[in-house]
Parts: C-alpha cells; structure tokens; sequence
C-alpha cells in the first residue's frame, strides 16, 4: 500500500482542538495492538525543539495529553532528551538541543486488512474479492445490489438490509455511479505523498519534524535499508485511480529533509 503504516492517534490533530478525534483513535491504537501485536510493533518517534517554531512547552502540554486521554496502557509514555548525549541527535544538525520522545504504532497494513477479512469470513462472512458494484437500489425494506467480477465480467444479484459504502476515496463515485444518490462532493480528497530514499541514520526511532510551515514531516525507518520521509498534504480533484506524486511534492519534502 501507499500508506505511512502508522497506527497513532494524530498528535497534531490536538493542535486543532480535536480531543475527541484523538481520543478515539488512540483508543483504537490500543484494541489494535492488544489484537495483533503479531504485525503491530510500538515504534518510538523523536519530535526535536526548534526555536521560532511550535514552543516547547506548548509541545510537552500537547505530548501530555497524548499520553493521557486516550487510556494509554500499553505503550511507554513520554520522555525529554538531550540531544547532546542521547543518539537519536547523531544524525542530526546542532541546532536541536531537545527534543521529545513519544510512542505510536507501526503496522503491516496489508496483512491487516487481509487478516480482518479471514476474521470475518470465521464469523461467517462472504469475502469477494476482483468484485465491484455496479447498482443498488433500495427495494421497500432490502438493497438489491448488482455485483461484478471484475476478471470474469460475471454479473449476479444480492439483496441486504443494510448497505454499508465503504469504498474510500471512491464513495463519492459508489454514490454517484451506483446508487444514484449524490450531487455534490460529499468527501474532501487529500494527497499525502512520501519519498523513499536509502536509510540515513541506524537508530530505530522514527523523526517527527516540525516545518517551517507548520506542517510535520516523518523520517521513518523502512523495510530495513531505507527511510520513508512524508507527507505532503493537498487537495486532490482528480481520479483517485490516476494519484502520483508530483514534482512540487518531491522537491518540497526533499527541501524539508
């Protein structure tokens, strides 16, 4: 997948006065990770002090309620480093004299999703794959919906009581195309892309930087040899299908990194 693979609860989100946003997801990271610690691993972000941007007080107020609203049980809390002595300020320039360190998940995002279809299938769900929707139509109490294998171009009819469209990026299309019930854009389409290059720094922790226009930047270790940096964060009017990263997007993450 194109994702970051991170289980967390959206620190910057507090920014925002997004409390309970936060709290729920990060009541999620825990029900995740107590649920598949197989493909779930804690990972330990770094989130250096740099003056002139966010205060540090005004960080460790928001890393402590980080710690603290969403019934954190698992993951170890919050700490301040110096980043004269502490490794994780090896690689970087001097000017970062502090930083903080905080708790988060990485997850195969992949396996996961498979894994909650095995989970359902156990529970005696039908799993399709290769298959889309091509109508549905409300018919008094039940949907009647138009299915398609998409490898075979076979075509059958279900009936439900309950329609659940959860399609992503696409439920705008879903509604528009086969349910026929939508004229205006109902969901916000944003692109966070990320950079891929070869790894620049051994320690384990991931980076958590703040830029200089108020966005953050990850540093992330990947698959061993590399380092994922990102995300961008723009609108995006397009096709879901036809989303790429952009020359503006590469050139400004790797003015950030």
């Amino acid at each position: 997948s194109g994702s970051t693979k991170l289980i967390h609860g959206g620190l910057r989100y507090l920014e925002f006065y997004e409390f309970r946003l936060v709290r729920e997801a990060l009541m999620e990271r825990e029900v995740l990770w107590k649920n598949a610690p197989h493909i779930i691993w804690p990972m330990r972000f770094v989130l250096p002090y740099a003056k002139g941007l966010r205060p540090a007080w005004l960080i460790r107020l928001g890393l402590f309620l980080y710690d603290h609203i969403g019934g954190r049980k698992l993951l170890p809390a919050t700490k301040t480093l110096d980043m004269a002595t502490d490794p994780a300020g090896k690689p970087l320039k001097p000017l970062f004299r502090k930083a903080f360190e905080y708790s988060d998940g990485w997850v195969n995002d992949a396996r996961l999703v498979a894994l909650n279809a095995r989970d359902a299938a156990d529970r005696g769900a039908i799993i399709r794959t290769r298959t889309k929707v091509v109508s549905a139509r409300r018919d008094g109490a039940l949907w009647t919906i138009k299915i398609q294998n998409v490898l075979t171009g076979e075509t059958e009819e279900i009936r439900a009581r309950l329609l659940v469209n959860a399609a992503g990026p696409w439920v705008d299309q879903v509604l528009a195309k086969a349910v026929g019930q939508n004229d205006v854009h109902n969901v916000r389409l944003v692109q966070g892309s990320h950079i891929v290059i070869a790894k620049k720094f051994d320690d384990p922790r991931a980076y958590f930087f703040q830029n200089k226009d108020g966005r953050i930047i990850f540093a992330i270790p990947y698959e061993e040899e590399f380092t994922l940096i990102g995300t961008t964060d723009r609108d995006y009017p397009d096709d879901p299908h036809d989303v790429k990263i952009s020359d503006a997007e590469i050139d400004y993450l790797c003015a950030a990194a």
